[in-house]
């Protein structure tokens, strides 16, 4: 039993926020001023809206009624990183579901040529009709 305590207690630990040096809990605590807060709602599904923190966030939106009945949506939000620079995402919400663009976003490595020459003699072989069991 006192294994069982011991090892809740390291994952405990290990599994706390690790803040960096720099870090200042008392600045994340303190209040953040709303610069601006503007928003419309025309009741049928279209909206925009408008936010900005003096923390540097910013957030805008614009709706319009999908072809579903939902709300299709178009923004972009933009928060400061540690480093200074700042992170933008801009994104779309419809009928094909959310799609965010951000730099921030990971993309896969391309494929090494190898693997394209592979897929390239598969495809081929289809249209050939041959096929392997």
């Amino acid at each position: 039993m006192k294994l069982v305590v011991l090892a809740c207690l390291v994952a405990a630990a290990a599994a706390a926020p690790q803040f960096s040096q720099n870090f200042n809990v008392q600045e994340v605590r303190r209040p953040i001023a709303i610069l601006r807060d503007e928003r419309q709602d025309n009741g049928d599904g279209s909206f925009t809206y408008e936010f900005e923190a003096e923390n540097g966030i910013v957030v805008s939106a614009e709706g319009s009624r999908g072809s579903q009945g939902q709300s299709n949506i178009q923004g972009v939000f933009r928060y400061p990183l540690l480093d200074g620079t700042v992170a933008e995402v801009r994104y779309i919400a419809d009928e094909n579901g959310y799609q965010p663009q951000s730099d921030l976003i990971p993309t896969p490595h391309p494929l090494p040529a190898h693997a394209l020459e592979q897929i390239r003699v598969a495809e081929e072989q289809r249209r050939q009709g041959i096929t392997f069991q």
